[in-house]
């Protein structure tokens, strides 16, 4: 039993504004850093490593490692500016039963390539599975023991998992997202999350993907219109220097 002098507290912590307008397209952007948090998707050894699945498969990692030197400087301004750094990465179970039989088997193309779970072809554990080494960030990018990562298991890392939770538990509010691929898992992430009531950030120049441009300019061009702004890695860091001083 308590003491009757107990007080369970419901209220919680409201950290002071902290804003900040940002150069962005189609128009300059406020945001409050109290309140934001920067996503960084995807940037494992299974799609950048040249022995990860995809580059055995065939997929050229170089455009998606291009971004590396960009990520570096923007999660260390985000860490500096007072934000949290999510590392949002495939992990799948080893078992696959979160995974439908109609999902395997487009990723797989019917059958006939490994997929999730499967053994890697190098031979350094099971495809994506969030306790190996292909779920893993690359060695180039090393979380601080501050940032925190989140597994997902589908292209976005908003449908059946805890990081809308973490996020709300943090009083996030507004989310600025790197990464890869740019059409794929960060769009569908930044879409769920502009669904959720989020407002959306994608640094444009910290995400690439390995389609063809014209898929690129189709995201921002769709991002601009219906979700929210995009911006450079250069204006972000910019926006958030003064902000970094004062912490």
């Amino acid at each position: 039993m308590s003491s009757p002098d107990a007080v369970l507290s419901f209220v919680r912590p409201v950290p002071p504004p902290r804003r900040v307008t940002l150069d962005a397209k189609p128009q300059r952007a406020e945001i409050d850093l109290a309140r934001t948090a920067l996503i960084v998707v995807d940037m494992q050894n299974d799609f950048l490593h040249p022995d990860g699945w995809f580059p055995r498969l065939g997929f050229d990692p170089a455009p998606l490692a291009a971004i590396i030197p960009q990520l570096i400087a923007v999660t260390g301004a985000a860490r500096a500016a007072g934000l949290p750094v999510v590392w949002l990465n495939w992990g799948v179970r080893a078992d696959r039963a979160e995974l439908s039989h109609p999902w395997i088997e487009k990723a797989s193309a019917c059958g006939t390539r490994p997929v999730y779970a499967d053994p890697g072809a190098a031979g350094r554990g099971r495809i994506l599975v969030a306790s190996d080494w292909g779920a893993q960030l690359v060695d180039e990018l090393v979380p601080d023991p501050a940032d925190l990562i989140v597994h997902k298991h589908r292209l976005s890392g908003f449908h059946d998992n805890e990081l809308d939770t973490v996020l709300r538990n943090r009083g996030i509010d507004t989310l600025l997202f790197a990464g890869v691929n740019t059409d794929r898992c960060v769009f569908s992430s930044l879409c769920d999350a502009s669904f959720l009531g989020y407002g959306c950030l994608m640094v444009e120049d910290a995400c690439t993907t390995g389609s063809p441009a014209y898929v690129t300019e189709a995201i921002h061009y769709l991002v601009r219109l219906l979700y929210g702004v995009t911006l450079t890695s250069a204006d972000l860091m910019a926006a958030l220097a003064p902000a970094s001083a004062d912490q």
